[in-house]
C-alpha cells in the first residue's frame, strides 16, 4: 500500500520560557488534529513513551549467531601477533640503515608515530560518519519503522499506537485527559505524527521539576529561533504482510476475550525469571492454567516454573488451559514495573494473540503479542481461523458506523441497542471495520472507539489475501483428501506424522510447541523453497489433519465458541 506522509517541521522537545514542550509534527494529509496541555506526571509519560518506543523498534525475529566477540578475540589475537612482527622488522631494519646510510633511528620513530596517529583520525572519522548516517539517513530509519506511530485525540484520553517492525508487537499508550492540564487549542482526530530516534532521546530529558507542555501543532516547531517551518513529503511503501499483521492484531482485540488479573509482584515474578533463565529446547510456551473461582496459575515450560497469582481469584465462565508463545517480547514491560499499579491480560486462546495492559494512574500500555514471536504462516491460520464463517452485510456495517455519528466512544450494548442486531451478528460487524482499521476496542474501558488508522478507509484486498498455500491446505482438508498413516510422538517430545495427499507421501517432524522441523514432500513448492519460504500446502493439511473436525458453523455458533 502507497502511503503519503506530509510534515511542517520535525517533532522534538523545545524550550520555553518556564519549562519544555513536547511538540509533535502531525500529518498535514490529514484532517486537523491539535491539542496543547501540560503534563501532570510527566515521569510516567517518559517511561510509558519510552517503552512505546522499544516495541516500535523490536525486531525478535531469529538472526544469525552473532561471532563479533569471537571475532574481537581473533582480530587481538593476530594485532598482537603482527606488532610482535614489525617490532622485530623495525629493530632489523633500523640495524641495517643505521650501518648502511647512517640515518637516525629516532626521526624513523617519529614518522611512523604521525603515520598511526593520522590513520587513526582518518578510520575514526570514517566510523563517526558511519554512526551518524545510521541516526540521521531517512531511507535508513524508514526500514527500521516502516510508518510513524499513530495519535488519536478522543473526548476522554489520547492514544499512540505503534507497531513493531517485525510485525509480532503491537502498542497502544492511552493518556487519559485528566493527566493534562491547562487545555487549549484541542482538534478531535487521527493522525500519524513525525518521529525519529533523536527525538526518543530527547524523551528521556523529561524531568518532575519543570513543567512539561504537550503539543500536537500542524503549524510546526523548529528548535532553532527564527527559523520557519520546514514542509516535507515522504512516500511510503507499506509491505503487504506489516499491514495485514496490524490490521488482523486490531481485528482480534475486537472479539471477546478472557480477562486475568496480574498484580505487580507477579508479573516482576514472570519477568524475572524469564531473564535468569533461557530455555535451550521446546517446548516454550507461557501457560495458563484458568479455574472458575480459584487463583490463576502462570507455568513457564519447560521449568515447570509455576506462579500462582493470588490476588485475584479466575471469574471466567469454565475451566480452560491456554498456551502463548514469544514470552521474550515481555521483556519490553520490564521499565514499567515500579511505576505500574496493576496489569491485566487478555487471552484468546492456544498460539492466538495475547493483550497485556499495564496500568499507571492516568495511563494505561497496552502490549499486543502474535501468537507466535514470527508473524508468518505459523499464526496466520489460527488469526484467519478467528474471522466470522459468514460475512457480515454492507447494511450492518452501515448500522454499526452510524451508531458512532453522535460519539466517538460506544460500549457494545450501545452499539447493539442502536443496531437492533443480535450479539453475534454485532461482533462479527465489529470485528470486520476492525480489520479494515476504522475502529479500535479499548480493552481497559471496554468501549469501542471509531478512528480510521489510514488515511482512506481499507479494502479487504488492500489488506492483502491469505496465504495461497495455507488456503489450500484448508480446501484439501475439508474435502477429506488428508490420509493420516503415523502419528508418534518420540521420548524427547517431537511429533513424527506420515500420510498421503492425494497420492503424495508426506512426512513432518513437529516439536513441542507444534512448530515444524523438517518436512518431506516431491511438490515443486518445497522442492525449490522448503521450509524457507513458509510450508506447502501439503505438509500444511498433514498437520491440520490430525486437529479435531471442524464443522461449518452458524455465527451464533461462531461467537459462542468464545464462551460468552
Amino acid at each position: 500500500m502507497n502511503l503519503t506522509l506530509a510534515y511542517r517541521g520535525r517533532s522534538a522537545i523545545v524550550s520555553r520560557p518556564g519549562g519544555l514542550a513536547v511538540a509533535l509534527a502531525p500529518n498535514l494529509r490529514r484532517d486537523r488534529v491539535a491539542f496543547d496541555a501540560a503534563f501532570l506526571q510527566p515521569l510516567r509519560f517518559r517511561e510509558a513513551i519510552g517503552a512505546l518506543h522499544d516495541v516500535v523498534v523490536s525486531d525478535h525475529r531469529y538472526h544469525a549467531k552473532d561471532n563479533s566477540a569471537y571475532e574481537s578475540h581473533l582480530a587481538d589475537r593476530n594485532q598482537r601477533e603482527a606488532e610482535l612482527r614489525r617490532t622485530t622488522t623495525s629493530r632489523s631494519r633500523t640495524a641495517i640503515l643505521k650501518e648502511s646510510a647512517g640515518l637516525d633511528p629516532a626521526d624513523i620513530a617519529a614518522l611512523e608515530t604521525d603515520y598511526r596517529r593520522l590513520r587513526t583520525q582518518y578510520w575514526g572519522a570514517r566510523q563517526n560518519y558511519s554512526n551518524y548516517l545510521t541516526r540521521h539517513d531517512p531511507e535508513l530509519w524508514r526500514l527500521l519503522v516502516p510508518c510513524d506511530p499513530v495519535v488519536t485525540v478522543a473526548p476522554d484520553c489520547l492514544f499512540f499506537e505503534c507497531f513493531s517492525v517485525d510485525e509480532s508487537s503491537y502498542g497502544c499508550l492511552t493518556v487519559d485527559r485528566a493527566a493534562f492540564s491547562g487545555e487549549r487549542d484541542v482538534a478531535l482526530g487521527t493522525t500519524n505524527v513525525d518521529y525519529s530516534w533523536s527525538l526518543y532521546e530527547h524523551f528521556q530529558t523529561l524531568r518532575s521539576y519543570r513543567e512539561t507542555r504537550f503539543l500536537v501543532d500542524p503549524a510546526g516547531i523548529e528548535v532553532q529561533a527564527g527559523e520557519e517551518p520546514s514542509y516535507r513529503e515522504e512516500k511510503i511503501d507499506l509491505p503487504p504482510s506489516w499491514l495485514r499483521g496490524f490490521m488482523q492484531i486490531q481485528a482480534a482485540m475486537s472479539l471477546p476475550m478472557r480477562r486475568v488479573s496480574i498484580s505487580r509482584e507477579g508479573l516482576y515474578s514472570v519477568l524475572a525469571f524469564l531473564k535468569r533463565h533461557r530455555a535451550s529446547r521446546s517446548p516454550r510456551a507461557v501457560r495458563f492454567e484458568l479455574i472458575p473461582g480459584q487463583p490463576v496459575a502462570i507455568i513457564l515450560e519447560p521449568w515447570e516454573r509455576r506462579i500462582v497469582l493470588h490476588s485475584h481469584p479466575y471469574d471466567g465462565p469454565r475451566s480452560e488451559v491456554i498456551r502463548v508463545w514469544g514470552r521474550d517480547r515481555l521483556r519490553l514491560l520490564a521499565r514499567l514495573l515500579p511505576l505500574m499499579d496493576e496489569a491485566e491480560v487478555y487471552l484468546l486462546g492456544t498460539g492466538l494473540p495475547s493483550f497485556w495492559s499495564v496500568r499507571m494512574g492516568e495511563m494505561r500500555l497496552l502490549l499486543g503479542l502474535s501468537g507466535w514471536t514470527a508473524n508468518d504462516w505459523t499464526g496466520s491460520g489460527a488469526l484467519d481461523q478467528l474471522a466470522p464463517p459468514a460475512e457480515p452485510s454492507d447494511a450492518l456495517l452501515g448500522d454499526i458506523a452510524a451508531a458512532f455519528e453522535d460519539s466517538p466512544a460506544k460500549t457494545f450494548d450501545q452499539i447493539r441497542q442502536r443496531t437492533g442486531a443480535a450479539p453475534a451478528y454485532v461482533t462479527a460487524g465489529l470485528n470486520r471495520l476492525a480489520l479494515m482499521g476504522q475502529l479500535i476496542h479499548d480493552l481497559h474501558a471496554g468501549l469501542y472507539r471509531w478512528r480510521q488508522i489510514m488515511p482512506v478507509a481499507l479494502a479487504l484486498d488492500a489488506i492483502g489475501p491469505e496465504n495461497a498455500e495455507t488456503a489450500a491446505a484448508r480446501e484439501l482438508v475439508a474435502h477429506g483428501k488428508v490420509k493420516i498413516t503415523r502419528d508418534d510422538r518420540r521420548d524427547d517430545g517431537l511429533r513424527i506424522l506420515e500420510g498421503e495427499i492425494p497420492d503424495r507421501p508426506v512426512s513432518l517432524l513437529l516439536d513441542a510447541d507444534g512448530r515444524m522441523l523438517r518436512g518431506k514432500c516431491t511438490c515443486s513448492h518445497h522442492f525449490t523453497g522448503g521450509l524457507r519460504r513458509g510450508p506447502c500446502r501439503h505438509l500444511q493439511a498433514l498437520r491440520d489433519g490430525t486437529r479435531p473436525a471442524q464443522t461449518s458453523r452458524s455465527l451464533d455458533a461462531w461467537f459462542a465458541s468464545f464462551g460468552f
